[in-house]
């Protein structure tokens, strides 16, 4: 587990990444694949973005996954929708679940937001029951509020 300095650090990184780079799809690829390699027991991390009123697969780091989510629906659409970070301890437990991989057990998605109006979620999923906690919630947070302006949206 992470703690939350070492979210800070990761968050630098992102910036490193992205503080020359306007493309959205890039800055997006890089940043999953940041992720990928720095958070210990996850299986899929990505990021789904608005497109004619759904959430559409963006770059991820995974195995396939849904390519479009219904607004409110699922993890990702509930978060997208009420704009607020949702820590699933346990996917089978949260109602209306979108289960794009039987393999995920714990979900975190946090929603993006550019100007005050959410655009995206990232979205990072866990073959482990309750994998995510409080730090990891507020160093994922940390992470997306620095970056999330510098993206390219």
């Amino acid at each position: 587990m992470k703690t939350f300095a070492e979210y800070q650090l990761l968050t630098k990184q992102a910036e490193a990444l992205t503080a020359d780079e306007n493309d959205l799809t890039a800055n997006l690829a890089n940043i999953s694949a940041l992720l990928n390699m720095n958070l210990d027991q996850i299986n899929w991390v990505g990021f789904y973005l608005l497109k004619q009123k759904q959430l559409v697969l963006g770059p991820f780091q995974g195995k396939v996954a849904c390519v479009r989510i219904p607004l409110e629906k699922g993890v990702c659409g509930s978060a997208f929708s009420s704009n607020s970070i949702l820590r699933i301890a346990d996917v089978h437990q949260f109602a209306g679940h979108i289960a794009c991989d039987a393999q995920s057990l714990s979900e975190i998605v946090l929603p993006i937001n550019v100007n005050g109006v959410t655009v995206a979620v990232l979205d990072i999923d866990s073959p482990i029951r309750d994998r995510f906690s409080e730090t990891d919630q507020q160093g994922l947070a940390h992470f997306i509020e620095n970056i999330q302006e510098k993206l390219g949206f």
